[in-house]
């Protein structure tokens, strides 16, 4: 049997391509390994689907000062080791990295077992991470045409991101029923994410009397972002976080509110869902998000408004236009060569497997 090991980890982005990517690996016949950090929120993922799961040590690299500075490069190295004797161990024939810090020392230790590696680089440029991956990886898929540019040549290739099948199964009167709405007015999905959520949060729940007026509102807040005092709104309702039924809010949904992580607004695409983007500031990340953020409202995806720039009225009037224009949008999105890329990773994945097999 073939084996393969993913890694990954750090944020749910860096996460849901890999658990996206297993349904066709199973088919394609492989056994399937996980390597992630000790308690990153991809332990837990993974461990719900039942794949063999190991932790190793994980560092942070950062471009700033900061204390951790000094002891973050030992993890690295001892992470390296665990990976080293986990490859041993396990023997895949092939590595796929959807990127994070922990997948650094696996990629690496791949390819000093001479373990054939293929990578993923979510955003507009590549993150730290994968820059020092980059140099192991036999393959390196991208979600933007733009990103080409800043990859050797021959190992670079525009797949755009896996989306979870279940994403395209959701049903709109589940939703609806769910969460206690009817048909009669339009729904906006918001999507504050887990970093920077505060702000976006903030942004829509200042307008939602006025939102309420035309709209129903579904609130994906965060952890610890609930707000009591709204609970009994009619026509709104919030969560923490939603797993099983996210396809059917999905489905749900004429407009989405979203940060602009290159996975949330890939998924955006492929459901083609008219949307606002408020990409994380330059000051709160290195500026992925604006990059992506600008590339889709160039291509007629997306309306962005950089969160520097929000108000009320800027916000309220963008909401208006995303559903008033809805069918721009999705003529624009049906338009897009980013879609579904499951099919052409895993063929990329194959290929790099075979290679080393023949040798």
């Amino acid at each position: 049997m073939k084996k393969i090991v993913l890694t990954g980890g750090g944020t749910a982005g860096h996460v849901t391509p890999n658990i996206a990517l297993i349904p066709e690996l199973k088919k394609q016949g492989y056994e399937i390994h996980y390597i992630g950090s000790y308690e990153g929120i991809e332990s837990k993922l993974i461990a719900d689907l039942g794949i063999p799961y190991y932790g190793i040590s994980s560092g942070k690299l950062r471009r700033y000062i900061d204390l951790k500075n000094i002891s973050d490069p030992f993890k690295v190295v001892k992470g390296l080791h665990q990976a080293r004797r986990l490859l041993k161990k396990i023997k895949p024939d092939v590595v796929f990295s959807k990127g994070g810090f922990v997948s650094v020392p696996v990629v690496v230790a791949a390819k000093s077992r001479r373990i054939p590696c293929v990578i993923h680089e979510s955003d507009m440029t590549p993150g730290l991470a994968n820059k020092l991956c980059i140099p192991c990886a036999s393959r390196v898929c991208t979600n933007f045409p733009e990103t080409l540019k800043h990859l050797p040549p021959e190992k670079a290739v525009l797949t755009g991101s896996p989306i979870r099948e279940e994403l395209f199964h959701g049903d709109a009167a589940k939703g609806l029923a769910f969460c206690g709405f009817d048909s009669r007015k339009p729904v906006i999905l918001v999507i504050g994410g887990s970093l920077g959520a505060v702000a976006v949060n903030d942004a829509v729940r200042s307008i939602l009397p006025k939102l309420l007026e035309n709209y129903q509102v579904i609130h994906l807040c965060g952890k610890d972002k609930l707000d009591a005092s709204l609970n009994h709104t009619k026509g709104y309702i919030q969560f923490e976080y939603i797993k099983e039924e996210l396809p059917d809010l999905m489905a749900a949904a004429d407009i989405m509110i979203s940060r602009a992580g290159a996975n949330a607004i890939c998924e955006i695409l492929a459901l083609r869902k008219p949307n606002i983007l408020i990409p994380l500031s330059a000051q709160a990340s290195r500026g992925d998000q604006i990059l992506n953020a600008a590339s889709f409202e160039k291509a007629g995806y997306s309306i962005v408004i950089q969160e520097e720039e929000l108000t009320n009225e800027k916000l309220l009037t963008a909401v208006n236009q995303a559903y008033h224009n809805q069918e721009q949008y999705k003529k624009a999105m049906k338009r897009s060569q980013l879609n579904n890329s499951i099919e052409k990773i895993v063929g990329l994945i194959n290929e790099a497997g075979n290679k080393r097999t023949q040798k």
